[in-house]
């Protein structure tokens, strides 16, 4: 998670794109979890509108 928690930070990867590495059911290889998201970006984890 560190180095999500730093890239998000630096303005490397933004809201949406982290979005894409929180693990889910249909994303089971990500790499963070709907918590940890919140922790990073301070908002609720949802899946954008399909």
């Amino acid at each position: 998670m560190a180095f999500w928690q730093l890239a998000f930070n630096q303005k490397w990867v933004t809201v949406d794109q982290l979005r894409l590495v929180v693990k889910t059911d249909s994303n089971p290889f990500g790499e963070i979890s709907p918590a940890q998201f919140k922790q990073i970006t301070g908002k609720d984890f949802e899946t954008p509108a399909e």
